[in-house]
């Protein structure tokens, strides 16, 4: 009951707000009024600019532009209305009404929907792509008696009604209809139209008196359009000229796709607080955890230090360096201080799926059901509860309500392929991350899970590729390059898996000597760097491939080197520190086996007999133990006789 009398309260006040609008828009110039007032009528002078109008009306330091935006102001309240009400179309209209002669807007028309190729191009393959520059470019005298702001509103309206259009026509997500190639059929009408604007104030040297707006929509139709690089270039030059529009900085920061590419960016963008804001969230959409990002991020909390946003960019970096417990505290500190912000929990909610904090979680999505059930976020949030409960069916209906109110929501696409891989449906997994992959290429979990799902396949050689991938995107996840390694040696390229395999080896690592490799002559066994056992046995097995046996027997040393851990004698206290190793597992009795044969082959007969005899108190390979021990004892009787 609440909830419908909130919905026709705010119904009806966008109701009265669109009435007062258009009567106030309905009003006829002053100059329509026949007769010619006498000279002491205060209507005399109704023709001319009121002084100081434009400065209650506008906050433009452009006196043509204010002059617009003041005679424009009846219309621009109505349109806003509209636009507030989700009536795009009637709010386009306001100030660019249909015209069917002409059709300069309207993508509906034949021309703009079908192309037919030519009879020169008959023959020679498909036809050209359509772009933006395939019509000559419209002139349409009206755009230029509209101000920057009303022409943008118009424009924006007509790009929104268009994303409603593409919406509505989509099919059942993941159906069988469902191909993700509907478009937003709006963008080449506003493309062009936005062309003919910038050629016409070009042409007039007015340039310098742009307001960054509409370069601000130009760029999202060119990023739409694929067209990252022109897209970069219009988005630098709207936030130069406008600082304080953040949208067109999450425009730029989705077409940054390597932090190369952001340090060649950063010098082209004003200095303000707001770049500081967005090296930041960007640094972090590229999954860059510097010591210097951290450092910078500490200062601007310095400034801001209860910033929600701040504070959940920090909480984020944890995440992606996979300090769960760090990240899980500033989360719940957040949910302490504001319980009802939804923004970025759907990555909370994975941390404690990966702590595997089930009470946590249900409590999370119960507050987040109770805040709002029809957020994206919601929805992966009891998406990822369901997972932890392996109810995998639930999970996806869950995954796929998120994707019905978002299409475009990262999370629930590589969560829902999660949870098909899980259901051994690969098919539905492969075309979760594809989508995925298709909204943000930097999603290396998307990659990550196609690699995946192709090895459940046995597909090795496109697994390598989508592995390939997701190391790029996350050089220092040992995850990603273990990944490769083992795809590499099931394709029998041992080379190229021993440097995978090292490189997860240090991968991670806070410092590593340039000049030091492992397996080279200057590895210590006794190094007080721990190294992971399950990484160190496979280079072991492959540099064996290979028939480098003192390789492959340093490696197998370095393996049993990690069940007592690395060398610290002294601990924080002065005192005698335990080693904090392994302990005796399964690939460590495999490194154990190995070399007791080794030794048994080269006749050191008292080496391979220790070793031997630990394996039968390990619990691990105790039969082939007995064997060699036996062998073992045969030989040493006959070399004593």
């Amino acid at each position: 009951m609440v909830s419908q009398a909130f919905l026709t309260l705010t119904l009806g006040l966008n109701d009265g707000l669109c009435r007062l609008a258009e009567l106030a828009s309905s009003l006829p110039p002053l100059s329509d009024f026949p007769g010619d007032p006498d000279a002491d009528s205060p209507m005399r002078d109704a023709g001319q600019p009121i002084p100081g109008l434009h400065s209650v009306f506008s906050t433009s330091e452009d006196a043509e532009e204010s002059r617009l935006e003041a005679q424009e102001l009846g219309k621009y309240l109505l349109a806003k209305s509209y636009f507030d009400c989700r009536e795009y179309d009637r709010c386009s209209a306001v100030f660019l009404p249909p015209n069917p002669a002409s059709n300069v807007l309207s993508s509906s028309s034949p021309e703009s929907q079908t192309q037919t190729p030519t009879k020169a191009a008959k023959g020679k393959g498909k036809a050209p792509a359509r772009s933006l520059e395939s019509k000559p470019r419209p002139r349409n005298d009206n755009l230029h008696q509209l101000s920057q702001k009303s022409l943008f509103l118009a424009l924006y309206a007509k790009y929104m009604a268009g994303e409603k259009r593409k919406d509505e026509d989509s099919e059942m997500i993941l159906g069988p209809m469902d191909n993700g190639a509907v478009v937003n059929k709006e963008l080449v009408g506003i493309g062009r139209t936005l062309e003919a604007w910038f050629d016409e104030r070009r042409a007039q040297r007015k340039e310098d008196r742009n307001q960054g707006w509409l370069e601000y929509l130009y760029g999202i139709v060119l990023a739409k359009g694929h067209s990252d690089t022109v897209a970069k270039q219009c988005l630098i030059k709207a936030i130069n000229i406008n600082p304080w529009n953040w949208g067109a900085w999450l425009e730029l920061k989705d077409l940054l796709n390597s932090l190369e590419t952001l340090r060649a960016t950063y010098p082209l963008l004003p200095h303000n607080i707001l770049t500081l804001l967005f090296n930041i969230d960007a640094s972090q959409s590229l999954y860059n955890t510097t010591p210097e990002i951290h450092s910078s991020l500490a200062e601007l909390l310095r400034i801001f230090p209860t910033s929600p946003f701040l504070l959940t960019q920090r909480a984020l970096l944890h995440y992606h360096t996979k300090s769960y417990d760090e990240a899980d505290t500033i989360f719940s500190a957040l949910i302490h201080t504001d319980p009802h912000r939804l923004d970025s929990l759907d990555h909370y909610s994975n941390v404690l799926y990966v702590m595997a904090a089930r009470p946590k979680l249900a409590f999370l999505a119960q507050l987040a059901t109770a805040t709002d059930k029809f957020r994206p976020e919601t929805c992966c949030i009891v998406g990822n509860y369901y997972s932890l409960k392996s109810e995998h069916e639930k999970a996806v209906m869950y995954f796929r309500r998120a994707l019905t109110l978002d299409r475009n929501f990262l999370s629930a696409w590589t969560l829902m392929g999660h949870e098909y891989v899980e259901m051994k449906n690969t098919h539905a997994a492969i075309e979760s991350y594809r989508r995925a992959v298709d909204i943000n290429r930097k999603d290396y979990r998307a990659w990550y899970g196609l690699g995946q799902t192709y090895e459940v396949l046995e597909m090795h050689h496109y697994a390598l590729f989508y592995f390939q991938r997701a190391a790029a995107l996350r050089p220092y996840d040992k995850q990603m390059w273990q990944a490769l390694g083992a795809c590499y040696e099931k394709i029998d390229r041992p080379v190229q898996a021993i440097k995978a395999y090292k490189r997860a080896l240090t991968a991670g690592m806070a410092y590593i000597e340039p000049s030091s490799s492992f397996g080279s002559t200057n590895t210590d066994p006794g190094t007080n760097v721990f190294l992971d056992p399950e990484l160190l046995l496979p280079v072991a097995l492959m540099y064996e491939r290979l028939g480098e046996v003192e390789e492959t027997a340093r490696y197998m040393e370095l393996v049993l080197a990690q069940e007592e851990g690395p060398a610290d004698p002294m601990g924080p206290e002065g005192e005698d520190e335990e080693a904090q190793g392994t302990g005796v597992t399964l690939t460590t009795s495999r490194a154990r086996l190995w070399l007791a044969r080794w030794a048994h082959g080269k006749g050191e007969l008292s080496r391979a007999m220790e070793l031997a005899n630990e394996l039968c108190e390990d619990g691990y390979e105790v039969e082939e133990a007995k064997a060699l021990v036996r062998d073992l004892r045969a030989r040493m009787e006959a070399e004593a006789k």
